[in-house]
């Protein structure tokens, strides 16, 4: 059933680390066109580096997005860690000082599928929190409508446990720049895929997004029971995308679940992850004739998600979400 514009809140159009199908993602260049493109807010993952300052990286191990490992000064940090289960050979942020991290270019983590971002390799900075949150400020003043920020605890267990807890300076900054109380400058969703580091950030008042992914752990949480759960500690949850909708067994787009649903009767607001225009990245049949890298038909899968009801997206293309969303919500050509 078509939204109704009048009588109901827009979907909310996140900037997934920018507009980073244009952009080398959690770049300052990535962020500011995800919202000149139409995004309502700016989406970041936050890590902490050694002297516990917050930057944006998609993971602590940052050899992939940057070039660290062409610095021979840094040749020293390389080494090995285990995070959630997972180990890594590589350089981390938490290695290293904001300084150093200030020397380092980033990268296109995803060269085969954008290898025109490939092409600005070595061009942008690696940007902090408090300068995104500069961004954002700016940008509202200057596009004349709220530009909001999306922060991202990344792996906050693994950061207690070396001394370099995300959320003390994360609501620092927050209250810093007068984005908690009643009236916060902009807006602000605060997210992570652990709930404990959600319990922490509560104090902010601002609202709360639990991360489900598809791992058997996260499967209880989109039922009836498990989402009322989820009420207790979040005001919404950020599920893959496969969760609202799933994909058949010949790789299509299926039919929606119940999972928004449930979780509007929980009183919790929805926002998937993560859409992306590639063929690369599509169900099979909305794959177009071309390359992985080549746009695919994009618009079908966020009509899907929009008629399933889900109040935002995470995307990657914030200008396709918000030609979609506003044909979506009024589908009368302009006179």
């Amino acid at each position: 059933m078509r939204r109704n514009k009048k009588t109901e809140l827009p979907i909310k159009i996140i900037s997934h680390r920018g507009a980073s199908g244009h952009r080398p993602e959690h770049t300052l260049a990535s962020y500011e066109l995800g919202a000149r493109h139409g995004g309502d807010f700016i989406e970041m993952d936050l890590v902490s580096t050694k002297d516990g300052h917050l930057i944006c990286r998609h993971e602590q191990e940052i050899g992939e997005t940057t070039d660290v490992a062409d610095r021979p000064e840094f040749a020293d940090r390389r080494t090995e860690r285990t995070i959630d289960g997972r180990t890594v050979e590589g350089f981390y942020a938490q290695d290293f000082t904001l300084a150093e991290i200030k020397t380092l270019r980033a990268r296109e983590r995803m060269a085969g599928v954008r290898p025109d971002n490939a092409v600005m390799d070595g061009t942008y900075e690696i940007p902090t929190l408090q300068e995104v949150v500069e961004l954002a400020l700016s940008l509202t003043k200057e596009l004349g409508r709220p530009i909001g920020i999306y922060p991202e605890t990344k792996h906050p267990a693994h950061h207690v446990e070396q001394g370099l807890d995300l959320e003390p300076p994360l609501i620092a900054a927050l209250r810093g720049a007068e984005l908690v109380g009643e009236e916060p400058r902009v807006p602000v969703f605060l997210q992570s895929f652990e709930a404990e580091s959600l319990r922490k950030l509560a104090e902010t008042g601002l609202p709360l997004v639990y991360l489900m992914g598809t791992e058997e752990h996260w499967l209880h949480h989109t039922t009836p029971d498990g989402l009322a759960e989820v009420a207790s500690f979040a005001h919404g949850i950020g599920p893959h995308k496969s969760l609202v909708i799933p994909t058949n067994e010949d790789g299509s787009l299926g039919e929606p679940t119940d999972l928004v649903r449930d979780a509007h009767e929980a009183g919790l607001v929805v926002h998937p992850y993560t859409f992306r225009s590639e063929n690369h990245f599509l169900p099979e049949d909305l794959r177009s004739d071309g390359e992985p890298k080549d746009y695919g038909g994009f618009a079908a899968e966020y009509e899907a998600f929009f008629d399933a009801g889900v109040d935002g997206v995470f995307t990657d293309f914030s200008r396709h979400a918000f030609l979609c969303r506003e044909h979506y919500l009024d589908p009368q050509p302009a006179k």
